[in-house]
């Protein structure tokens, strides 16, 4: 199905976020290089307008930010209920 096949790559792309914006934190990869910088840059525009809603509603956690994990999780259950009621109306 198109659908789940796009929410898995758009997981795929909040997980490639979360550790390239831990690579720059740690100083093992620098956005001085024009391709990190371009990598960096598609990703956070992709994923920021989804994660920036769940960061508003999420408590301070003293710089730990698991609003990546919560919209996996909930990507998931959405994927997995238009699959069964997908799998509900082909049965029927």
């Amino acid at each position: 199905m198109l659908f789940s096949t796009v929410i898995s790559f758009y997981i795929w792309l909040l997980i490639a976020q979360a550790i390239l914006s831990w690579l720059v934190a740690f100083s093992i990869l620098n956005t001085q290089n024009k391709l990190i910088y371009l990598i960096g840059d598609f990703l956070y525009k992709i994923t920021e307008p989804a994660l920036k809603p769940i960061r508003r509603l999420l408590p301070d956690f003293g710089g730990i930010d698991i609003s990546p994990v919560i919209l996996i999780i909930i990507l998931i259950f959405f994927r997995d209920l238009l699959y069964r009621y997908a799998l509900s109306i082909n049965l029927s």
